[in-house]
This record gives C-alpha cells, structure tokens and sequence, in this order.
C-alpha cells in the first residue's frame, strides 16, 4: 500500500510538472517566459507598430559584424574579429530593439485612458507607482508614484474636470507627507502638460530630495491613506477606445 501511495503521488507531481509546463508553454504573461521567447515576443508586438524595425534590429547588427570581419581581414584575425563582430552586433542589435519597443508601446497605448500607468512601468525600481488612486466617472485620473525625486501625483484626463480632483489628492497627500513636497503633472499633447513619451523621463530629472528610508516610510503612511479610500472597480492597464468596450469599462466602475 505504501509503495503504491508513492507511486501515485509521484505519477501526481509528473502530471503537474508537465501541465505546468504546458501552461508556461502557451502563457502570454512574461514571467512566464524564458530570455529568447521574451525577446521573441517583444520583437513580434513591436513590429506591429513599427514596420521598420527589422532594419532598426538587423541593419546594425550585419554593419557591425561586416566591419568587424573587414578588419578581421586586413590585420589577419578573420575568425576572432568576425565572432566579435557578431556578438557586439547582436548587443547593438538589443539595443534598437529596447529603444524601438519603448516607442511602439507609447505609440500603442497613446490616447488611451490610463495610458499613464505604461510610463510609470518603465520608470527604474526605486520609484514605487500606484495606478488610479481616485478616478471620476468621465475616465479622469489621478496616478502617483514615489522614489528618489519625492512624491508625485500625475493628472489623465479633461483639464478642467481634472484640476478640482487632483487638487483634492494633493491636499489629502500633504495631510501624511509631514512636509515632503508634492510634485504634479498633468499628461497630455496641449501646452504646460507632458506627453506620454516623455512622462517617466520627465519624472525621472526631478532632483533627488528623498533617501531609501524616507521613501519606505512614506510608502508605510500612504498605505494608511489608501486604506480608507472606496475600493475602485477599474480594470488593469490602460483602457480601450472601442465605445463599446469604454461604454462597459464605465458600467463597471459604477457597479452595473
């Protein structure tokens, strides 16, 4: 009976294993996915939006290894200089593709509401973002993240419906900020906002006011703060502009 019951948990732990690896197999989440297939799958949805991108991609990377394996000719070490040729064209290679898929995904989300939470994902780990901490029923938003240039609070949305609701976050972030600044930001395409592209680079020239320390006992008070707010029914990511499916992304914030 014993060895039986082994058996069977073991035939159990191969079964899962291997559904397990069948889910990874066909998952579209990137922590799913090994190096190659990330970098596969980075180059697939880019090239969407951007049908240059096997020049950007394979141009640098063929210039790079025909001059290294040139040089490689004239001073007698085709082998080794054609190999590193590759790889620094690969890394070249790596490089326009990182900065072209930053593009695509600008370009991809662009107009869209929510949209902001794309370039507070490309901002470095030490900035810690909190998508729609308070949004109206007109789609308006307010986003905030936090890191070594302090605290701030981004604006999506009408200009006009937007000023009364971030005006509202900034006076109930100072409440608990004890004194730390808070930074606004409005994104947008019209004059005195900051476009979508530009948005995580914006935040990250703000001058550093605030040490790890500060920023994790910050984070601590914000909880506080977020814990007394109502609970947001707004999907993940930026929203749709289908009117059918932006028409049903309302309904459910107001819990139809």
């Amino acid at each position: 009976m014993a060895d039986q019951a082994g058996k069977d948990a073991k035939a159990q732990l191969k079964a899962a294993k291997r559904a397990e690896k069948e889910r990874k197999k066909t998952s579209t989440d990137p922590a799913d996915m090994g190096r190659m297939r990330q970098i596969k799958r980075a180059y697939q949805l880019t090239h969407e939006y951007d049908k240059a991108l096997p020049l950007w991609v394979f141009g640098p990377w063929v210039g790079v290894f025909v001059i290294a394996l040139a040089i490689g000719f004239l001073v007698g070490h085709p082998i080794y200089l054609g190999v590193l040729g590759l790889t620094l064209g690969m890394l070249a290679a790596m490089i326009f593709l990182v900065r072209r898929t930053k593009k695509a995904t600008y370009k991809r989300y662009a107009g869209q509401a929510g949209s902001a939470e794309v370039a507070l994902g490309m901002l470095p780990k030490q900035w810690v973002s909190k998508p729609v901490i308070a949004v109206t029923k007109q789609m308006d938003a307010v986003h905030r993240t936090i890191g070594p240039g302090g605290l701030v609070l981004i604006g999506e949305g009408e200009p006009g419906r937007l000023k009364a609701l971030l005006a509202s976050e900034v006076r109930k972030h100072e409440r608990v900020a004890y004194g730390i600044k808070v930074t606004t930001m409005v994104m947008g395409d019209k004059d005195g906002q900051v476009p979508l592209d530009r948005l995580a680079d914006q935040i990250k020239k703000l001058p550093k006011t605030l040490q790890a320390n500060q920023i994790t006992d910050l984070k601590q008070r914000l909880r506080a703060l977020d814990a007394v707010r109502p609970q947001l029914p707004m999907p993940k990511g930026p929203m749709p502009t289908n009117p059918r499916q932006v028409k049903g992304a309302r309904q459910a914030m107001r819990g139809r």
